[in-house]
C-alpha cells in the first residue's frame, strides 16, 4: 500500500496518477488522504482507482490499522498559503502532525517522501542552495509562517536522523514554482499559466506585474518555474530508489522571466502576444521576489538521470493538452 497525503491536491493527484500509470491494475493500493470540500476538488481523483479515501482527522487511525501494510508515504498535505495568518494553525499541520508521522513512520519501517518549500529560502538573499547540513539550514530566513513551518520541520528531520530516528528512506523535496493540470481549486494560488489563459483566449491579452526595481524590466522578474510531470518524475524515482535519503531542490536548475512565460502562453494558443503590465500593489512591493532557481547539483550527484522539460515545451503542454481541452484534469 503507498498513502499520498494531501492526494486530491495539485501536486499529490498528479502523484497519484503517475504512480497509477507506474504500476498498472495490479499494483499496490493507493490511498489518499485529503479534504474534498464542496468545489470540484474531487474532479483531481475522479479518473484514479483508490483503495480508499481518508479524512486528515483519521489519517493515524487508518495508520495503525494498516501498520505493517504500508510500504511508502508521500506527505504532500499541508497549509500551503503563504498569505496564511493563523500561525498555530500552520504549525498544527505543517509542524506538529509530520513530526508526529515522521515517528510513525521510524517506528513501523515505513519510509517517507514529503514536501518541503523553496518559500524556506525566503527572499533568496542565501541563496537557494539545498545544503541540508545544520549550519547550512541555520543560513536560511523564510519570509512567511508557511515558509518557516516547512524549514522548522526540515531542521527537525535533519537533526533526527543525525540521531538515527527517521525511517528506513526519508527525503524532502523543495518544490519551486510548480505548474500543471489540476491546479484549478488553488483560487488565487494557481499558476500564472493557469491564470492568463482563459484572458488570452477571451481578449488576445495577458496582464503582468510591473518592475518597480531599477534595472529589470517589467515582466523581467524570474521565477524556476518546474512542470508538475518533472515533479512526480522525481518522486517516482525515489521510490524506486530507496538509498537515496536528505533535502533536494526541485525546480529546473533554470530561472525565466514572467515575460517568457506568458509569450510561451500565446505561442502554445498560436496568438501574437500583447502583454499589459500594470503596477504591483504596494501591500506586496517590499516583500517580491525577482528571483529563484534551483540548484540542483545535489539531486544529480544523488543519481537523479531525468531531463527536465523546458518551459515551451512544458506550457504547450499545459495549454493544448489540458487548459483548452473539453475536460481539463489529469
Amino acid at each position: 500500500m503507498i498513502v499520498v497525503t494531501g492526494g486530491a491536491g495539485f501536486i499529490g493527484s498528479n502523484l497519484v496518477a503517475g504512480l497509477e500509470q507506474r504500476f498498472g491494475a495490479d499494483g499496490p493500493d493507493l490511498v489518499v488522504v485529503d479534504r474534498l470540500g464542496q468545489d470540484d476538488k474531487w474532479k483531481n481523483i475522479a479518473k484514479r482507482d483508490l483503495a480508499a479515501i481518508v479524512q486528515p482527522e483519521d489519517f493515524f487511525a487508518f495508520l495503525e490499522a494498516h501498520a505493517g501494510g504500508i510500504e511508502a508515504i508521500f506527505h504532500l498535505g499541508a497549509i500551503s498559503s503563504t498569505t496564511e495568518r493563523d500561525a498555530d494553525l500552520i504549525v498544527r499541520q505543517n509542524v506538529i502532525l509530520p513530526l508526529d508521522l515522521w515517528h510513525w513512520c521510524a517506528k513501523h519501517g515505513t519510509r517517507l517522501i514529503y514536501a518541503s518549500s523553496a518559500a524556506t529560502y525566503g527572499d533568496g538573499d542565501s541563496g537557494f542552495d539545498d545544503d541540508a547540513s545544520p549550519a547550512g539550514l541555520a543560513r536560511l530566513r523564510p519570509m512567511n509562517a508557511y515558509g518557516w513551518s516547512k524549514h522548522l520541520f526540515d531542521r527537525q528531520a535533519v537533526k533526527l536522523a543525525g540521531r538515527g530516528i527517521h525511517p528506513p528512506q526519508w527525503a524532502g523535496l523543495k518544490f519551486f514554482n510548480v505548474y500543471g493540470p489540476n491546479e484549478y481549486h488553488k483560487g488565487s494560488m494557481q499558476s500564472v499559466v493557469s491564470h492568463i489563459t482563459p484572458k488570452i483566449r477571451a481578449e488576445g491579452s495577458a496582464t503582468l506585474f510591473k518592475s518597480h526595481r531599477p534595472g529589470i524590466d517589467h515582466g523581467g522578474q524570474k521565477r524556476d518555474f518546474v512542470y508538475v510531470q518533472d515533479c512526480v518524475d522525481v518522486m517516482l524515482w525515489l521510490y524506486d530508489t530507496p538509498s537515496v535519503n536528505g533535502i533536494f531542490n526541485l525546480g529546473t536548475g533554470t530561472a525565466r522571466s514572467f515575460a517568457d512565460l506568458a509569450n510561451a502562453v500565446f505561442a502554445a494558443l498560436g496568438r501574437d502576444p500583447h502583454i499589459h503590465y500594470a503596477d504591483m500593489p504596494e501591500a506586496i512591493r517590499d516583500r517580491y521576489q525577482y528571483f529563484t532557481q534551483a540548484r540542483m547539483e545535489r539531486l544529480r550527484e544523488a543519481g537523479y538521470p531525468g531531463q527536465f522539460t523546458t518551459l515551451e515545451d512544458g506550457v504547450r503542454r499545459y495549454v493544448q493538452d489540458f487548459l483548452t481541452a473539453a475536460d481539463p484534469y489529469r
